[in-house]
């Protein structure tokens, strides 16, 4: 498709009033067609009528068009989609790879964080346990220490002949165990009858089987010192004894190494097991990372097929035909935004442009209606100066 609209190019005569022209009047300064004296001083520079802003318009990467959705002169708003190019399905199907590979990533580390989570807290346990577990050991050494000692009086009554003393304390023994049972029995038994869930009921009978269980108690270790004991009997309690002992041993051992710390071996498998949650972590977040960077360029991908509108303005020339192969950068279409006007001065020489400020007045003359002026005012001037036909000029911008 040709050009078939050129943007509308006047050249112009441009006066450029210095500050000492500033003393016209009001009257005249507001008066278009007034133009202000000319000093002798005054600097002249010749120009060009400019729209707000312009721009030749091309796609970031090359295709085939696939779509166009403006026509030349059609007015446009900033975002507004100009043109598209196809393949769209392929960059779609990698866009939605990178995202799905992105929920992946972000689920693993997930996981790894709860990992840690969970390893910290066992490697926190170990310590925040550690006093209730050495007041246990201590209460396991104690039961151990009475049991050894019990085992070794068993023994001793089975290999030795008792002492009378002994035997008269046991059978006194017997004697109150069996008042304390048959006081029991008697306060259970108004209560025998009730129904099983009564309160009363429940603590005589509870109170009845513990003074059971102490009679029989009492009378088995007062036969136990009159019996003579068989060589069964005697392995038996032997046996028993070194049951107990080797627990003592064990209970003594496993108080000494509490009383120094947690378990070395289990703090070294905590520690071993944190760092590894970390190591994951790591790992899945540099995955996380990569699948973001693939997804930031999938898109641009994406978006490179698309040739939007910088600014609003109206597009004043479109070369594309649907089907054609363009290639990257190549301007396709030109928009312009038409809602100011603007003078750019062609010809202001270095040595003129130090007496041009901006906000000072400027009378302007189109060259082809030299009978109309203009009021104008200086914008800007540009910094750099460029070279034309052999001279340095500056360009001044004249609103």
């Amino acid at each position: 498709m040709k050009t078939k609209h050129l943007l509308p190019f006047l050249i112009l005569l441009i006066t450029l009033l210095i500050s000492a022209c500033a003393t016209a009047s009001a009257q005249e300064l507001n008066n278009p067609t007034a133009l202000p004296p000319i000093q002798d001083f005054a600097v002249i520079a010749e120009g060009r009528l400019v729209p707000n802003q312009s721009v030749q318009l091309g796609f970031v990467s090359g295709g085939q068009v696939a779509e166009i959705l403006v026509d030349e002169g059609d007015n446009v708003k900033s975002g507004d989609l100009i043109a598209r190019l196809g393949d769209r399905e392929t960059l779609e199907a990698s866009l939605a790879a990178a995202e799905l590979e992105a929920l992946s990533a972000e689920l693993e580390l997930t996981a790894a964080n709860l990992e840690l989570l969970n390893a910290q807290k066992a490697y926190d346990d170990l310590y925040e346990n550690w006093p209730e577990l050495a007041i246990q050991a201590e209460g396991d050494l104690t039961d151990a220490r009475q049991a050894a000692h019990d085992a070794e009086r068993h023994l001793g009554y089975k290999t030795g002949t008792a002492d009378q003393l002994d035997i008269d304390v046991a059978w006194s023994q017997v004697v109150l165990a069996e008042k304390a049972l048959e006081d029991a029995e008697e306060k259970f038994e108004p209560y025998a009858n009730r129904p099983e869930d009564n309160l009363a009921r429940a603590n005589y009978q509870s109170k009845m089987a513990q003074a059971q269980k102490a009679y029989e108690r009492a009378v088995a270790h007062y036969n136990a010192l009159n019996a003579p004991s068989g060589e069964f009997e005697i392995s038996q309690a032997e046996a028993s004894s070194r049951v107990a002992q080797a627990r003592l041993a064990q209970a003594q051992k496993d108080f000494d190494e509490l009383l120094e710390g947690p378990d070395p071996d289990d703090v070294a498998l905590a520690e071993a097991q944190i760092q590894a949650a970390e190591a994951r972590i790591t790992n899945a977040q540099g995955r996380a990372d990569t699948v973001q960077v693939n997804i930031a360029a999938a898109q641009a991908a994406l978006d490179n097929l698309d040739l939007l509108a910088p600014f609003d303005g109206t597009i004043v020339d479109l070369d594309l035909i649907l089907g054609e192969q363009v290639t990257t950068g190549s301007p396709v279409a030109t928009l312009v935004d038409f809602s100011q006007w603007y003078i750019e001065t062609d010809n202001l020489t270095e040595i003129e442009v130090v007496d041009v400020a901006v906000g000072q007045p400027v009378s302007i003359v189109p060259d082809a209606l030299p009978d109309v002026s203009l009021i104008g005012t200086v914008e800007a001037i540009d910094d750099f100066f460029v070279e034309k036909r052999g001279d340095v000029t500056y360009t001044a911008r004249i609103q």
